[in-house]
């Protein structure tokens, strides 16, 4: 491993601001130009006139577009994101009470994805054309086929309705809400803090059959990019001559194949959750989960612009981190791609 130059760092960090911009600049103008009406959302529909155009002047837009830009920009950098219709309150509250439970969900989905899709993959590969890969195929196909709002209502008529095994929608039974104070707004880590075991395993029973659901798309596509990258180095001489010296087909993936794609798969993991966080709105709709998706959700049911810009915002922000960080990773732990750059 060798140190990243500040100067690359630089670069890849500047390439992240101007996408960052550019992002701003995008979900600002589709904001402006959906036929959608604010203003309407707030004062209603029988307003009076009078009424509509003062509420109008006080959001500025009857202002030019490029003006409302910069004042958004400014609002910004305070961390005004502005008012939401729907609930009154600042978006940017909105959002630090729904994100949490959103953060909570996709983490342990690519918790999950992670320790199922990359040993399918390596084993998949290792028996190449064997049974347990066709298996693995099959597995990955059936993850990017089906959609997950299916996947969402069967397994909640299964495992709910059925068996109730799992809990129901929502992020916790309706008895124990309110009792958990926030601090991490994780509410899982926040019952064990609190030392609310019975809490914990109820929030853990309605957040396990979502992740779950969640993270097959990400464990099919993991599984199938990890069996790409183990197919590639197992056909490198280095591996042959591993084999050749003695060493065992798992002791080849552990010791000499998996350090060789560590790389790759941070690549792929980052741009797995970053697709997690931004593919939760159908199954927090699916499973009536408080969080990020399903508040964009509502917003967009009544035109809230002011949310819907900025959740677009913040998901988007977090998938360009993510890139921006593996991107980072590669640099340091593979030094051609600093010398390519």
């Amino acid at each position: 491993m060798k140190e990243l130059s500040v100067a690359e760092f630089g670069r890849r960090l500047a390439h992240l601001l101007v996408s960052l911009f550019i992002l701003l600049c995008v979900t600002f103008v589709i904001g402006r130009v959906l036929p959608t009406d604010p203003v309407g959302a707030i004062v209603g529909e029988l307003a009076d006139p009078a009424a509509y155009a003062a509420m109008r002047t006080r959001l500025g837009l009857d202002l030019p577009i490029y003006q409302q830009f910069f004042l958004y920009l400014n609002g910004l950098a305070h961390g005004d994101f502005g008012t939401a219709v729907l609930t009154g309150n600042p978006v940017s509250s909105d959002l630090a009470q729904a994100f949490p439970a959103t953060f909570e969900l996709a983490t342990l989905a690519v918790i999950i994805s992670t320790f199922v899709g990359v040993p399918l993959g390596l084993v998949a590969a290792l028996f190449r054309d064997s049974l347990i890969d066709k298996v693995a195929r099959v597995v990955a196909l059936v993850g990017h086929s089906i959609p997950v709002f299916w996947f969402g209502i069967v397994g909640l008529v299964i495992f709910y309705a059925g068996l109730n095994w799992v809990g129901g929608p929502g992020r916790i039974d309706v008895f124990y809400e309110g009792l958990v104070t926030p601090q991490t707004g994780l509410l899982l880590v926040d019952s064990l803090l609190q030392g609310e075991t019975e809490i914990f395993w109820n929030a853990l029973g309605h957040i396990i059959l979502p992740a779950i659901i969640l993270a097959y798309a990400a464990m099919a596509y993991i599984t199938r990019m990890t069996r790409s990258f183990t197919l590639e180095q197992l056909s490198q001489d280095y591996v042959i001559a591993a084999r050749a010296k003695g060493v065992s087909p798992f002791g080849t993936i552990w010791r000499h194949v998996l350090p060789n794609i560590a790389v790759q798969l941070i690549t792929i993991l980052a741009i797995s959750y970053g697709g997690l966080l931004e593919g939760a709105v159908v199954t927090e709709i699916v499973f009536s989960w408080p969080g990020i998706g399903q508040y964009m959700t509502n917003a967009l049911m009544i035109g809230d612009m002011n949310a819907i810009v900025a959740g677009t915002i913040i998901v988007g922000f977090i998938f360009m981190l993510l890139n921006f960080l593996a991107d980072v990773a590669y640099a340091i732990f593979d030094p051609r791609m600093r010398e390519a750059a």
